[in-house]
Formats: structure tokens, sequence, C-alpha cells
């Protein structure tokens, strides 16, 4: 096992992760462990989730993504984002690649320097006016799997939403049961434009973005009728992000996630440092 460890910091709209080349199998398992020790934040490089490039016999690459707890995710549409442009600049891939995780299979493309494209698998199990109480609020919120799941709660005033308690009552909810979901209160400010802040499940706080949300948010608010494609999503960081889509019922198609995906800073990590 290597003594240290290159690694990338990188942001997707806010999102901020830890990026690794894994593909020669240098990360010490069990990964979940690895991951919450490099994700926490003041003890170590700090981010929202870790992000391994691994080999795939069927793609281009292997994408395994996990949250800053340890636990290892299905999909996170920043975080794919950053991989792919990581993938760019380690030599993996060109420009357009076609690659792997727990949630189905991707297509990306980098559509400007520091921009990616992301062809999103299909959304599922759409539910519309759930009828939900959580600290004394009685609430009608939207579901819909984005590759994780996702509930919407229209708010009209996101600058006194109060979405770490109230998001973290809801993401625990029993209706929600057993995995729990992901929160987001969004608010409509033109026919194609919403503002989104997130409750993350695995992070178990707000993030300054969350890209499988603002596709959520997005179907969900064009379902209602409320907005049309392409929608401008604008997240906690001020990053917009734009969601493409075509609407056919409680079905949504080609859809896709257009945003940032910046390197931050990189580094080197000691293992010794971490425990290993």
């Amino acid at each position: 096992m290597a003594e240290k460890i290159r690694f990338l910091k990188m942001s997707g709209a806010g999102n901020d992760f830890v990026v690794i080349d894994n593909r020669a199998g240098i990360v010490p398992e069990p990964a979940t462990t690895f991951a919450a020790r490099v994700c926490a934040r003041q003890a170590a490089i700090g981010a929202d989730g870790l992000l391994l490039l691994e080999k795939s016999p069927r793609k281009d690459f292997r994408m395994r993504y996990f949250n800053t707890d340890g636990s290892e995710a299905e999909m996170c549409a920043n975080g794919a984002r950053c991989i792919a442009r990581f993938a760019v600049l380690v030599g993996a891939v060109g420009r357009s690649m076609d690659f792997e995780n727990l949630a189905g299979d991707f297509h990306a493309a980098l559509t400007e320097d520091s921009r990616v494209r992301l062809d999103m698998t299909e959304p599922h199990s759409m539910r519309l006016d759930v009828e939900v109480e959580a600290q004394g609020r009685k609430l009608k919120v939207h579901s819909l799997n984005t590759g994780v799941p996702h509930i919407v709660v229209p708010w009209e005033d996101l600058n006194d939403a109060p979405v770490r308690d109230l998001g973290r009552a809801l993401r625990h909810h029993e209706a929600f049961a057993p995995k729990g979901t992901n929160v987001n209160f969004v608010r409509v400010t033109g026919p194609k434009a919403i503002q989104v802040r997130t409750y993350e499940r695995g992070v178990e706080d707000e993030t300054l973005a969350c890209g499988t949300g603002s596709v959520a948010s997005a179907i969900l608010m064009a379902r209602l009728g409320r907005v049309q494609s392409p929608v401008a999503v604008t997240v906690r960081s001020g990053s917009v992000l734009t969601v493409h889509f075509e609407l056919d019922g409680d079905s949504a198609r080609q859809v896709a996630l257009e945003g940032p995906a910046v390197v931050l800073f990189e580094g080197e990590l000691d293992l010794a440092a971490f425990g290993y």
C-alpha cells in the first residue's frame, strides 16, 4: 500500500469532494472508513464526499461515491460531473465518456473548460402531494428518485427556511423509511428558474449545492406546472445549474444536468496521519 496518495479537491457548484484515482487500488479498505476520516472537516481535508475513479470492465471507468459519514451512496450528480472532469485531467478519457456507478450507466461531456454536462438515468417513483407532519407543521411535499431519493418542499422565503431542523426531521420521517430521504426547499423565481436549499442525507446537514436535488426540484416543479425546461437552478453557493428534460406525465426523459466542476487545489495525503 502506498504511504502517500495524491488527490484533487474539487467543487461542483459548491458541493466539495476529495477525488482520487484508485485504478491501481491504492485506497485502503474498507473505503467507508477511509472516506469518513478524510472527509471530516477541521480534523482532515474536509469534504461533502469522497470520489474514487476505478476500473470498469464495461465502461470507460467506474465511479464510487462516499458521503462524509462514510456511507456509500448510489449517486451524486455534482460528484459525477466532478469525476468526469477529473477523468479527463488524469488522462483516463477524452472529453466525452461513459461510466458506471451504483445508480446505473452515465454519459458525460466537457462543454467548456470547467463545465460538464451529465446525462442522467430516468427518474422514478414520483409522488405528488404527500401529506406529512413534522415539528408541528402540516406539509404537502413531493418526491422523486433521481438516483437517490428526494423530497421537495415549496417555500416562499428561502432565507428563513429551517433547512437544518425541519430538513433533519423530514430526512428521518417515517413516510420515507427505511433509508430516509434528501430534502429540498424550493422557491420558483421565474418561468424557467428556481432557487433550492438542500439538506443532504449522509452529510446530515445543509450543503451548498446538490445536483440530484436540483434535478428533482426542477422536474417536480415542472410537473406542478410552475416551470418549463430548461430550468436554471440557483443553489445555496450562488452557482447556477441547468436542468434539461422532457416531461411526459409523471415521467421525465432526456434528463441532463450541466454546471461547473472546478479544481480547488491538489495535494498529497499522508496515510500515517490517518492511522494507516
